[in-house]
């Protein structure tokens, strides 16, 4: 099981009386070890799952890239509430759009791009102008909202 003892052979000349004596087995075994440690492995093997708390949520299977390093200035298209749009700073036309975000993904290393629009425009023309920039290539697009707006828990209606 353990460490034993085990008896030195006799002979080797000297007085009789030491013929018997024990040395120390130098042999460890470890077959019980590895038992204890087999049966703890199956043991949290099968309690891992359990010990998982929380709401049960299907998450959805994405090929999500690591975000990129904030190298570039982020890109911004701006609805305003006459509904005129901007590129950062520059008005441009809506028939425009997709052409000059085209040309602007071109020499971008990042998919991202952030939609400024006014709370006054309806959600059908925000749709329309999120695809738009998903057809010019930005596929990766951030809603800018102030803070301080109404909370979820807000009874407005």
């Amino acid at each position: 099981m353990g460490a034993g003892v085990q008896k030195k052979a006799a002979g080797g000349g000297g007085r009789g009386r030491r013929r018997g004596r024990a040395v120390p087995m130098a042999e460890i075994n470890i077959t019980p070890f590895v038992d204890v440690m087999l049966v703890l492995l199956i043991i949290f093997m099968v309690a891992a799952p359990l010990m998982t708390v929380g709401v049960p949520v299907d998450l959805p299977e994405t090929e999500a890239n690591a975000l990129p390093s904030d190298d570039e200035e982020p890109l911004t298209v701006t609805i305003e509430a006459s509904g005129q749009l901007s590129i950062q700073n520059t008005p441009v036309e809506r028939a425009d759009l997709i052409s000059r975000l085209q040309g602007i993904a071109a020499e971008r290393s990042s998919d991202r791009i952030f939609l400024r629009a006014d709370g006054a425009n309806d959600w059908n023309r925000v749709a329309q102008i999120m695809g738009a920039l998903n057809a010019a290539g930005f596929n990766n697009i951030g809603l800018v909202t102030d803070v301080g707006g109404p909370a979820l828990s807000d009874s407005d209606g």
